[in-house]
């Protein structure tokens, strides 16, 4: 796993063969993070990482400047190495082992942005986008992005405004309705 951005690009942190995540493609992240270079100031928001795996999409933002990051994870395997690359960049964010379903209906905090990358073949893959939309957790502003592979779409929901493909990495994003 490397980081592809921000003030740690090029460091590499190796999770182990056992590792049962999926990490977001280089290609795929640093094409994202173009996106949010020209739409977002990193060192301001708030930011939700469900499923948040390898952390690797949490470590891009803290590369940034992000300061103000919660991820959620329920493997206790990976919320270890989450903690110990966080203490090996000397950098502080929320860890949580939890059900991120869980989360997000029991959350009253608001993001400025919410990444989520639930595992491709969950059971409730497809309840994510309308769970995260409809329990409020976007703040005015906010920005939602979902990873999915190219079976789904979610151009249905009237917050649906954009989609972006890398590759076999699909981003749908979203935004609070006004």
């Amino acid at each position: 796993m490397r980081i592809v951005g921000g003030k740690y690009k090029g460091r590499m942190f190796n999770p182990g063969k056992s590792f049962k995540a999926r990490p977001t493609t280089d290609f795929a992240k640093e094409s994202l993070f173009n996106i949010f270079q020209n739409r977002i100031d990193f060192d301001t928001i708030k930011v939700l990482d469900l499923f948040a795996g390898t952390g690797s999409i949490s470590f891009e933002f803290i590369s940034r400047g992000c300061t103000e990051l919660t991820l959620i994870e329920l493997n206790f395997k990976h919320i270890q190495f989450i903690k110990s690359t966080l203490k090996e960049l000397n950098e502080v964010a929320k860890v949580y082992r939890a059900d991120a379903f869980k989360f997000i209906s029991s959350e009253k905090g608001k993001y400025d942005l919410i990444f989520a990358d639930p595992p491709y073949d969950h059971p409730r893959f497809e309840e994510v986008a309308e769970m995260v939309l409809k329990n409020d957790l976007l703040s005015e502003e906010g920005l939602f992005i979902l990873e999915h592979p190219k079976n789904f779409s979610f151009s249905k929901y009237p917050e649906f405004f954009e989609l972006r493909k890398y590759g076999s990495v699909h981003f749908s994003f979203f935004k609070k309705l006004k």
